[in-house]
């Protein structure tokens, strides 16, 4: 399939036990051997709506010429009282990313997958400036192409000083129509030619992780329509994450601090 790009993202759902809590979206990563899956941190938990759940479930593509073969692929949040994934935290508080690491010995052999990896960062030097065209790679409320199972694709903009955490916090804003079960897409520009051009495979820039939509609070519902303005955390927080140790690397726009594994909610 040439849509490389849509290879890389899957539909996360969530469930407590039997019970499907939650549909969201996310995105696979790479870095040297090891593989993880990136979703939003409020996917994983997210304590003010008593979101707690203990396992995911994502689906797999088993063969590249016939995509409606397909497979469900489930993880374990937690194990021994300590959470399987890693946020981080920073002087703004914590980041709403959070990364699991899968094992890809348990995957199924045929598995189809395309995989983001350093080398689709944008360079600390990269000028991006207010107004580039972005794509949103995710699964609105649930949408998708359910025979072939394939995101959608949103169009925005940067609609913030890209490099520059907004109000303090480690993300940029988007301008794009977004809608619940978006959270945890990957944020991509297309790559321009050149010699750190990324892999063929996939020539896309990962700027960022979409979070969710950005409201004035308060507004008047009655006159002011939503802003349309999207939260999307810098990409370069996956360094922090995937790193052994949990080291933030310098120049980091996102995360400063060590990434933390999370321990498992009291439940009532």
């Amino acid at each position: 399939m040439n849509e490389s790009l849509l290879l890389a993202a899957v539909p996360v759902a969530t469930f407590d036990g039997p019970r499907l809590l939650t549909r969201a979206s996310g995105f696979f990563f790479a870095r040297d051997e090891r593989l993880f899956l990136v979703t939003s941190r409020h996917v994983m938990i997210d304590e003010p709506s008593r979101h707690w759940p203990d396992r995911i479930e994502v689906v797999l593509h088993l063969d590249p010429t016939d995509l409606t073969r397909s497979t469900g692929y489930g993880a374990m949040l937690y194990r021994d009282g300590r959470a399987n994934w890693r946020q981080g935290r920073d002087s703004g508080g914590e980041i709403d990313v959070a990364v699991l690491e899968i094992d890809r010995h348990a995957l199924p052999a045929e598995a189809v997958l395309q995989a983001f990896t350093p080398d689709h960062l944008a360079a600390p030097s990269q000028d991006i400036q207010v107004g580039t065209p972005l794509l949103i790679v995710g699964f609105p409320m649930g949408f998708h192409d359910q025979l072939h199972h394939l995101p959608v694709v949103r169009q925005a903009v940067v609609a913030s000083a890209y490099g520059v955490r907004f109000q303090g916090q480690g993300y940029f804003l988007t301008d794009a129509r977004t809608h619940r079960g978006t959270s945890g897409a990957p944020v991509v520009m297309r790559a321009a030619e050149g010699p750190d051009q990324p892999p063929d495979a996939l020539p896309w820039r990962l700027l960022g992780v979409h979070s969710g939509r950005l409201d004035m609070q308060p507004r008047d519902a009655e006159h002011d329509d939503p802003l349309g303005l999207n939260c999307a955390w810098y990409a370069d927080i996956l360094m922090t994450l995937t790193a052994e140790g949990g080291a933030a690397p310098e120049g980091t726009k996102g995360a400063t601090l060590p990434s933390v594994a999370h321990e498992a909610p009291d439940r009532p």
